[in-house]
């Protein structure tokens, strides 16, 4: 147990299952924060993973890194959020919506009781739900809690792009927005590699742009935790990769553009659901939420996402 009355650049994760653990890697690796502390329903798990961690420090950065309580959180810039119910083969991630807005009527309480200063980030699916209920049962304010969201998904959808087109995926520039689940919006009108729209692009360098490529690699950035999961169960590494970034951005006051869900109001037609948009993301978390030029196929995506959404929401009776 370190000192406690150091509280500088602390990430508490909760749940130390595979994206935590991973996730708490990552932040190792980074040199991002001096402590990290893991909490889990399941104590002598969490003490595992920080042991482990801990030999990991002396080939990369210092950190304190132990198994903790919720009274832990106390000072904390980021609390994650990864604990819940895994997702299941065959399972949607809406399927998850009860039994783990459950679990988070018994965290999120917990943890704003220590803390109501730092920023909650949820990675939990569904990961949209779980935002707003975060909102609801902690009463911090909206700007302060922030879900993964589609950040996976765009990186996905990046990576899938620069197959086809044979580029770096970081020179690819295109989003994945709306709901993290099956009704997920790719915006192919604004998609682009080296500031030109792909079908510029196409045409200069002689490449296929047609429907039936475009919309495979839709359905392939869909269904890739599906594909994932049934092979090996879980994914991890890409959801961890993201967090980390997320958290980088809020530390260090980045004011990056990240598809992170977050609570939206009077957007394009709808309000008070929880979703993702390009969003401008520093210390304080939610900076803006940019207003971008879709296309009327992309609004009307956009727009189912958030009625299925509103749909859960209101089953939950938050």
């Amino acid at each position: 147990m370190p000192n406690q009355t150091h509280h500088s650049n602390r990430v508490a994760i909760i749940g130390a299952g595979f994206v935590g653990a991973t996730f708490g890697y990552a932040l190792v690796n980074s040199g991002l924060v001096p402590e990290i502390v893991l909490i889990d329903a399941n104590r002598s798990r969490a003490e595992g993973e920080a042991m482990d961690l801990n030999h990991a420090v002396p080939m990369h950065h210092p950190c304190q890194i132990w198994a903790g309580n919720y009274s832990d959180c106390a000072g904390a810039d980021v609390i994650v959020i990864t604990a819940g119910s895994a997702q299941k083969p065959g399972e949607t991630r809406t399927d998850l919506t009860q039994r783990n807005t459950d679990i988070f009527r018994q965290i999120i309480p917990q943890i704003a009781r220590h803390n109501s200063d730092g920023i909650l980030l949820i990675a939990s699916n569904p990961v949209d739900i779980l935002t707003y209920a975060s909102i609801k049962l902690s009463g911090f304010s909206p700007q302060q809690v922030i879900g993964s969201g589609t950040i996976l998904d765009t990186a996905r959808f990046r990576y899938l792009l620069s197959q086809h087109f044979g580029v770096d995926p970081r020179s690819v520039h295109g989003y994945m927005i709306g709901e993290h689940g099956d009704s997920e919006v790719p915006v192919w009108s604004l998609a682009n590699i080296a500031g030109m729209r792909l079908p510029a692009y196409c045409s200069a360098n002689g490449l296929e742009c047609k429907e039936p490529i475009l919309a495979e690699i839709t359905r392939q950035t869909r269904d890739a935790a599906y594909e994932i999961i049934q092979r090996k169960g879980a994914t991890y590494y890409a959801i961890a990769s993201g967090l980390l970034r997320i958290v980088e951005t809020i530390l260090r006051n980045q004011s990056t553009v990240l598809t992170v869900s977050s609570l939206l109001n009077d957007h394009f037609g709808f309000s008070d659901v929880c979703l993702s948009l390009p969003t401008i993301i520093d210390r304080g978390g939610v900076e803006r939420v940019l207003r971008l030029e879709y296309d009327d196929k992309e609004i009307e995506g956009l727009q189912r996402s958030a009625f299925i959404l509103k749909e859960l929401i209101q089953m939950l009776n938050l």
